[in-house]
């Protein structure tokens, strides 16, 4: 299990390198000239010319990442030789000269408002699909499982904005259940935090819920047709005992990879769902990014959510080992 472990700590090393890599060289040595968004509207040589020195872009590609690297691991500061330097400490993702703000410190008040929404969404999601797949599994073509099924086919099919469009016509305005969502703390005000973040956990559980329905359903049926599982049944275990330690257990494995990327991905940022519900989260950090063309902090959002996936992966290849120990061996 040690060495296990090792490997997939130093391929999650690897990756990260090549990810920054990847990153710098993609946000950095794009065609056009990143200084310039910089200028405003009076862009003059002398400005221009300024503003690549204080953003480092007027030395070689090799010295801006290597002072990129040192930045994440020991800080690093804009414009050092200027009467007004920018000091960035560690980790350094950059610095936005259009906010005039650290990319860290952005990404850092936004990722709770996205963590909260992530990990509520994924409890209903999960739940929900595991019980409704399992159920339509031990009523196979029955009423049950085909409604169950066209239930799950629907939620998979509307696309997010609707479901959030539909739910706040109708649970906001129409009827008056729950006030606009407006973010808070759950630590300031628990009870607005639950009422502004119900209907953006529905969005993302519809949508998952959906999915995990089918592949639960899927992967139990698979597992109960097992010589194994025949033969627990006729040994005298119980139907719960059987569905739960000997069928589901056995199809665990493709769930746990759909359950941790999904997860690492809804980290990320869920761009739609945040957007109508104005949750001032990563995917909304990155959509006004893009909007204002403000290349460091889409460079950071980048970095964090492909970290968030690639620590996923490894989180999931751990858990491999616990559910199957077969896959120590590989």
């Amino acid at each position: 299990m040690i060495g296990y472990l090792i490997r997939r700590v130093l391929g999650m090393v690897l990756l990260l390198f090549f990810l920054t890599l990847a990153v710098f060289f993609l946000f950095n040595m794009i065609p056009g000239d990143p200084a310039r968004l910089t200028c405003g509207k009076v862009c003059t040589p002398q400005l221009l010319a300024a503003n690549r020195h204080k953003l480092e872009l007027d030395l070689p590609p090799a010295e801006q990442y290597l002072r990129f690297l040192g930045g994440l691991v020991n800080g690093r500061t804009y414009a050092a030789d200027s009467p007004s330097p920018v000091v960035c400490p560690a980790p350094c993702l950059g610095y936005s000269f259009l906010r005039h703000q650290q990319v860290l410190s952005l990404i850092t008040k936004a990722i709770p408002v996205t963590f909260w929404l992530a990990l509520g969404g994924f409890i209903i999601w999960i739940i929900t699909g595991l019980a409704a797949g399992i159920y339509a599994a031990l009523h196979r073509g029955k009423w049950q499982d085909r409604t169950i099924m066209g239930l799950a086919l629907v939620g998979y099919s509307l696309p997010s904005f609707f479901i959030g469009l539909v739910l706040i016509f109708f649970v906001v305005l129409e009827w008056g259940l729950l006030p606009f969502p407006q973010w808070v703390a759950p630590t300031d005000n628990p009870v607005q935090f639950f009422q502004t973040m119900l209907l953006p956990w529905i969005v993302i559980a519809v949508l998952n819920a959906a999915f995990y329905v089918r592949l639960t359903r899927n992967q139990v049926l698979e597992t109960l047709g097992e010589d194994y599982v025949r033969t627990a049944r006729a040994k005298g275990l119980r139907e719960r005992s059987v569905v739960v330690k000997h069928a589901l257990r056995a199809g665990l494995t493709p769930i746990v990879t759909a359950a941790g990327l999904d997860l690492a991905y809804l980290l990320g940022g869920a761009i739609i769902t945040e957007s109508i519900f104005s949750l001032p989260g990563m995917g909304s950090l990155a959509v006004d990014s893009v909007v204002r063309s403000d290349l460091p902090i889409i460079a950071g959002v980048t970095l964090v959510s492909a970290a968030f996936i690639i620590f996923a992966n490894l989180i999931v290849d751990l858990l491999y080992a616990v559910v199957d120990p077969r896959v120590r061996v590989g």
